[in-house]
C-alpha cells in the first residue's frame, strides 16, 4: 500500500489498524541533540485520547507512547525515530455482522474496490484511529517549532453549525436520534517567519491542504477568509503592508498569513470542516459485497462529533508541515549555506 508517508526533510511513515496489535510512526529528519522522553508525548495523545465524556467514543485506550530508536541518554541521535502505540481496547466482535455490508459514509466500498478486500473491524487503515501515529509525530515536530518561537492555537468551534459551547442539546438529540454530526476547528499558528514555502506546486497553503485533507472526513479548508474572498472587492481583501515592532509586515490578514505560496510572517489561520462521523445506529439503505439490498444499522462505540478529538490531529499535520517547509528553506539561499558552513 503506498501513500503511508508524508514530508520531504522531516518525514513521517504510519502505520498499523484500528482492530491490529499496535500503531505507530516511524519519523525520519529529526535533529540529534533535541531533548526526548516519553512523557513529552502525553499532552498532545491525551488531548487525542477517548474520554466518557458526550463527545467522545467509550473505546478507552491509554495511548501511551514508547520510543523504540532514536534517542541515547535522554536526546534525538539523528537516526530513524520509532514509536509504538499499543491497541489494548479494541473489540473486534461489534462488526461481526457488518463484514459483507458496505458502510454508508464509509471507505469500505472504496477499499474493497482498490485492493480486493477490506478490514471490516472498524476500518482498518482508514479508521480515524490511523490518526495516533501522526499525532505523535506532531507533539515531536511542535517540540521542535517552540524551539523556533512557533506556537499553535487549536480548538474545535463548532458542531452542527452551533457554537462549539452551546452545541451541547444539539448533540444530545443527534445522539438520541442514534444520529451523528458534522463539526469546524480553528487552527492559528503563530510565529511563522516570513519567507517559508515555494512559489509553484509547493506552495505552503497548497502542502498545508495536502496534510489537512489526508486527515479522513475532512471536506473542506479554508486558508485566512477562505470562500469569502470571492465576495470580497480587491480594495477589501488585499492586506496593505507597514511597519510593526519596526518590522514590514501586512496590517490585517485576509489572507490567512500566505501569499503567492510564501508566509507572510502573519498569523496562519486554518479553518477545517469535518463530515458528520458515518457510523450511526439509524437504519440505512446499502447492498452487500455480492450486490444484495439490505439494511445496516451499526452498533459499537463511536464518535458522535469528530472536530473536538480531531482539532489535535489538524495541529499535528500543520506542525509537521510547517518544519519541513523551515527545514527546505534552510537551502533557499547560498548565504545561509555559506554561513553554516563556514
Amino acid at each position: 500500500m503506498a501513500g503511508s508517508q508524508y514530508g520531504t526533510i522531516f518525514r513521517i511513515s504510519t502505520w498499523g489498524e484500528s482492530h491490529g496489535k499496535a500503531l505507530g510512526v516511524v519519523i525520519d529528519g529529526c535533529p540529534a541533540g533535541l531533548p526526548l522522553k516519553e512523557q513529552d508525548f502525553e499532552d498532545y495523545m491525551g488531548r487525542r485520547r477517548p474520554n466518557a465524556g458526550k463527545f467522545s467514543t467509550k473505546r478507552n485506550e491509554p495511548d501511551q507512547v514508547q520510543i523504540l530508536s532514536g534517542t541515547f541518554e535522554g536526546r534525538t541521535t539523528g537516526t530513524p525515530i520509532s514509536l509504538i502505540i499499543w491497541n489494548q481496547d479494541q473489540r473486534s466482535h461489534d462488526y461481526a455482522d457488518l463484514a459483507d455490508k458496505y458502510r454508508p459514509g464509509h471507505a469500505d466500498f472504496g477499499f474493497d474496490a482498490k485492493y480486493g478486500f477490506r478490514d471490516y473491524r472498524g476500518g482498518g487503515r482508514s479508521s480515524g484511529r490511523e490518526t495516533v501515529g501522526r499525532v505523535a509525530a506532531g507533539a515531536l515536530a511542535s517540540k521542535i517549532l517552540k524551539e523556533l518561537g512557533i506556537s499553535f492555537d487549536t480548538r474545535a468551534t463548532a458542531i452542527g453549525g452551533h457554537p462549539f459551547k452551546e452545541a451541547e442539546p444539539y448533540l444530545d438529540q443527534c445522539r438520541a436520534e442514534g444520529d451523528s454530526c458534522g463539526s469546524e476547528v480553528n487552527c492559528l499558528i503563530h510565529g511563522v517567519p516570513a519567507g517559508i514555502g515555494d512559489p509553484v506546486f509547493d506552495k505552503l497553503d497548497a502542502r498545508l491542504g495536502q496534510a489537512i485533507f489526508s486527515i479522513g472526513a475532512v471536506k473542506s479548508l479554508d486558508i485566512g477568509d477562505g470562500s469569502l474572498v470571492s465576495q470580497a472587492k480587491g480594495s477589501e481583501n488585499n492586506d496593505a503592508f507597514g511597519l510593526k515592532n519596526g518590522r514590514i509586515a501586512p496590517l490585517t490578514n485576509h489572507a490567512g498569513g500566505i501569499l503567492g505560496g510564501i508566509s507572510t510572517g502573519a498569523d496562519i489561520r486554518l479553518h477545517v470542516y469535518f463530515k458528520p462521523t458515518p457510523s450511526i445506529s439509524l437504519r440505512q439503505d446499502t447492498v452487500t459485497k455480492d450486490g444484495k439490498e439490505t439494511k445496516i444499522s451499526i452498533h459499537g462505540r463511536h464518535d458522535p462529533v469528530i472536530g473536538p478529538r480531531a482539532a489535535v490531529v489538524v495541529e499535528s499535520m500543520a506542525a509537521i508541515t510547517i518544519l519541513d517547509a523551515m527545514m527546505i528553506n534552510m537551502t533557499a539561499r547560498l548565504s545561509s549555506i555559506k554561513d553554516f558552513y563556514r
